[in-house]
């Protein structure tokens, strides 16, 4: 792979000269485009029918991998990801971003050509025409061809089937729908800067089903978490229905919420995307490890067999039904917890500040938002939220969360770091 990397870079390399280290020259650029094409991609990958949701994640973080590197190649301040070519002289980092979000976008959803081909040329024409934009062209679909070399034989669609036998414990698809379990090769996915999925996807199991815990846990999600509730609250149905849509289209809509709130440049705006979606893309590998070893029941499979876990503290109930349709893979550990302490850690990472001024829009439940100003209640939410939706145990959620939380601690003191330097 280093191979073909590399002489993707010599090529490059060969037609266009560098700029010293030291140049400062660079063309102004509207950080607005970074943004712009994070929506183009939610959008896109949203569309693509060949992939299912839960790629999202993962592509997005292909996406803004490759936008970091067009964008810092040219204007410098923080280290490459993976990445070594210098910049050519005077290259506009606008129309490098673009160049390197859309080759991204057409290599992986080419049915998707003719509205970003479309995209594309009307973002660069807010670029002025010339030399500046053709070497920024170049450059971005350089970081672009760098990156999709880099990603061949990651174990993307690997043949991985879930051959666990049902017993108590195990989890089984769920009704109504009884799907297999979805995308079960995402958790063998080499990641973006994590070393695998096993390096926090491994946080030990989850309660034994003869423990007091697990038996507090069974209880709690069973008496909140049923459709017909009669003890859950109006406000706690409330957050459990604002987090039960699509995270990574939540999520990216707030982290364009925040670029244009803080005024970041490009460089910062570049960065803040990768920082959270590459983050994201590493839990959500890390989360699926966990549930492909693991594999443990979802409450409704649980309440259901209760009778069969040899724990005197729980009690059967057939009927019972989760307020939200349980979706087809295993429970431990939550992906939306998972993503949700990525989103936020990253965040905060990135911003340099532990005050997040976030503003949420609901992906499930049309018009509502909801302010958060620390991790702490964004987390603290979306554990609970998912308790009350039926289709966790609170173990699940707050691990998730963690483990979300030390994929982006441990990937930002590594990676995206600033140099002091510009381009």
């Amino acid at each position: 792979m280093r191979t073909v990397t590399s002489a993707i870079c010599l090529f490059f390399l060969s037609l266009v000269p560098a700029a010293p280290a030291a140049a400062s020259s660079h063309v102004a650029a509207d950080p607005g485009v970074v943004a712009e094409w994070n929506a183009i991609a939610v959008t896109t990958l949203a569309g693509d029918t060949t992939k299912s949701p839960l790629e999202t994640g993962l592509y997005l973080g292909f996406v803004h991998a490759a936008v970091y590197n067009a964008v810092v190649g040219i204007e410098g301040r923080y280290e490459p990801y993976r990445f070594h070519a210098r910049a050519p002289r005077h290259a506009s980092s606008q129309a490098a971003a673009v160049a390197a979000a859309h080759k991204v976008l057409v290599t992986y959803s080419p049915s998707a050509r003719a509205a970003l081909d479309a995209a594309y040329a009307d973002s660069l024409a807010r670029v002025p025409d010339g030399r500046a934009e053709r070497r920024g062209v170049a450059f971005g679909e350089l970081a672009a061809d760098v990156l999709i070399a880099q990603r061949v034989g990651d174990g993307r669609n690997a043949p991985v089937t879930f051959t666990r036998a049902p017993a108590p414990g195990v989890w089984r698809p769920t009704p109504p729908g009884m799907l297999p379990f979805a995308v079960p090769w995402m958790g063998g996915v080499r990641p973006l800067m994590v070393h695998s999925g096993a390096q926090f996807g491994t946080p030990g199991p989850p309660p034994a089903l003869t423990s007091a815990r697990y038996a507090r846990e069974f209880e709690e999600v069973k008496a909140t978490g049923s459709a017909g509730s009669t003890v859950r609250t109006a406000a706690q149905t409330a957050t459990a229905l604002f987090f039960s849509g699509n995270a990574f289209v939540q999520y990216n809509a707030a982290v364009r919420s925040q670029a244009a709130l803080r005024g970041t440049d490009i460089a910062d705006t570049a960065r803040l995307f990768a920082a959270v979606d590459m983050s994201i893309a590493d839990a959500v590998i890390s989360v699926w490890h966990s549930k492909f070893r693991y594999g443990f029941w979802r409450p409704i499979t649980a309440i259901a067999l209760a009778d069969t876990d040899g724990n005197p503290a729980t009690t059967a109930d057939p009927a019972w039904t989760p307020l939200l349709v349980t979706p087809p893979y295993p429970e431990y550990v939550s992906g939306y917890s998972g993503v949700t302490g990525a989103f936020s850690r990253a965040l905060a990472e990135a911003t340099g500040s532990r005050h997040l001024r976030l503003d949420l829009t609901s992906t499930a439940v049309p018009g509502v938002t909801r302010h958060y100003d620390s991790e702490r209640g964004l987390n603290g939410d979306v554990i609970d939220a998912r308790v009350w939706l039926g289709i966790h145990f609170r173990g699940a959620d707050t691990r998730g969360v963690r483990m979300g939380q030390e994929v982006a601690d441990w990937s930002l003191d590594r990676y995206l770091r600033p140099t002091g330097h510009r381009g």
